[in-house]
């Protein structure tokens, strides 16, 4: 493990302080131009010199004809170019005194032996020079905190605690949108491609060390070096959780990881008791890896698997309820103190019982909001599940059978709404429990988002919200028996998988 971040071989490749740039040219349609584009677009502040043989002026930025000419030797290399040219541009680089890069390019060893044969040539370039490197055949880096974004699809909201260790370079760029849309964000998210120099390893060590990144998610084809993975996550796991999607265990997964990167996959049962060896959180789909995510990036650390259900209606809850049962959560009855507050704020034809019924009330905003803090003051409630209707329609004609003129009824409702934010917000944070939510509704609407941008997870059903809160569970479990008896757990595993790499790229 490495002692401090800047001692990673990551560190100047996701913190470049200057930037040489091969493939960006004035066609737009150029993968290295949109790639441009998008690090402009979320405003990288230091120097970018674009290398390109003919071309002076490159999307307003002065060329370069060769990285020799460059003013200064850059912290970062990017490569976009035709493969046959790549290992002479990196001893290009080399010669400039340039010690870190990322390959874009493809067509090594995941095309087949000639491919490979590059690969290798590439690697021998890296060696001579002492050149640390991601890829190739990948998409780099995203490091939104330095505004830091040469993917080709713009960044997204604002920088956040995800840090994500990808075999798949598709899913550190396809994924702004997607996180920002759940209350989330990139800390750094890395891309290995083939991982020829820099592999999953490094980027896991860099991740634990990153001050900006509160949960580690991976996405992984496979794992060559098994037994430094698994000392490296077992070093990590009780600092920071970690969150895993395996994609090789099928036949078809494998086959797809082994021409995408190259990558030789293992058992799916091999790979799962690896996880649980770890502690690594296991998630089954791309969806379930960041519904962990945030759960563990935004929840304090629950007492116990008992939860108290909060809905307007029966359905939602019963299957609140349910969904609580499949993972291993349970609904305990509320105490007698807390059905004696209970029925001084809710109305007859509610229930009191958990889940905690609302039905219909006169005053449906003001009594559902009165509800969480009792319910979360109940010894018997570790965690608090609490179902969302709140569309903004319900104040707006409120409001227009009140006489209010149609011209204010819009921003007196947005006023409404966000006081409620700041009320369930103060109350959810009071008992440090874990408080959840959940909705059939959209998450743009603006009680829902104005939870979710102050860190309150919100899921669009009541499944993937206990599913969530389980792992949370499942993780401050895992981490109490490691930091209490960390020789109890096995160090290393037995035929752990099918291929090790005979170094370390650290």
């Amino acid at each position: 493990m490495i002692k401090s971040l800047e001692e990673s071989p990551i560190y100047r490749i996701a913190n470049p302080r200057s930037i040489a740039f091969f493939g960006a040219s004035n066609n737009f349609n150029r993968m290295g131009s949109i790639m441009l584009s998008s690090m402009e677009e979320l405003g990288y502040e230091g120097p970018v010199y674009p290398v390109h043989p003919s071309e002076k002026v490159v999307r307003g930025k002065k060329a370069y004809p060769s990285v020799m000419d460059l003013p200064e030797i850059p912290d970062l290399a990017i490569i976009v170019l035709p493969t046959e040219i790549v290992a002479q541009t990196l001893e290009e680089c080399g010669k400039k005194g340039i010690r870190r890069a990322i390959v874009i390019s493809g067509g090594f060893r995941e095309s087949g032996p000639e491919g490979a044969e590059r690969e290798k040539e590439l690697k021998a370039v890296a060696d001579r020079y002492g050149i640390r490197f991601l890829g190739p055949n990948c998409l780099g880096v995203a490091n939104p905190h330095i505004k830091l974004n040469p993917t080709p699809i713009p960044a997204e909201g604002p920088p956040g605690f995800v840090g994500l260790a990808s075999q798949s370079g598709s899913f550190i760029t396809q994924m702004f949108n997607y996180l920002h849309r759940h209350g989330m964000g990139f800390s750094t998210a890395l891309s290995v491609g083939n991982e020829a120099n820099l592999d999953i390893v490094d980027c896991l060590e860099y991740l634990a060390a990153c001050p900006n990144t509160k949960v580690i998610a991976m996405y992984i084809e496979g794992i060559t070096r098994g037994r430094q993975f698994m000392e490296t996550a077992r070093a990590v796991v009780p600092h920071k959780p970690i969150v895993a999607l395996y994609v090789g265990g099928s036949e078809t997964g494998g086959k797809a990881g082994l021409s995408h990167t190259g990558s030789l996959s293992g058992p799916d049962e091999v790979y799962d008791g690896l996880f649980k060896q770890c502690g690594i959180i296991r998630a089954r789909t791309l969806t379930e890896l960041f519904d962990f995510c945030l759960a563990l990036g935004t929840l304090p650390k629950p007492r116990g698997n008992r939860v108290a259900i909060q809905t307007h209606s029966g359905g939602p809850g019963a299957a609140a309820a349910d969904s609580c049962g499949r993972a291993g959560l349970v609904l305990p009855p509320l105490t007698k103190e807390t059905e004696k507050k209970l029925k001084a704020v809710i109305p007859r034809t509610a229930s009191i019982a958990n889940p905690v019924d609302m039905t219909f009330s006169k005053s449906p905003m003001d009594d559902f909001y009165s509800i969480p803090e009792i319910l979360l003051e109940d010894d018997n409630i570790d965690m608090l599940l609490v179902y969302f209707l709140s569309p903004m329609i319900f104040i707006e004609r409120n409001l227009k059978n009140k006489g209010v003129p149609p011209e204010k009824i819009q921003e007196k409702g947005k006023r409404s709404m966000d006081k409620l934010v700041d009320l369930f917000y103060e109350v959810a944070g009071k008992q440090d429990k874990p408080v959840v939510g959940y909705t059939y509704r959209s998450l743009q609407e603006r009680l829902v988002r104005g939870l979710i941008e102050r860190g309150v997870p919100i899921y669009q059903d009541p499944e993937r919200a206990a599913r969530s809160m389980a792992a949370v569970l499942s993780y401050h479990r895992f981490r109490e028996r490691a930091l209490r008896k960390p020789d109890n757990i096995p160090r290393q595993p037995v035929n752990v998988l099918p291929q090790e790499r005979g170094k370390t790229t650290s």
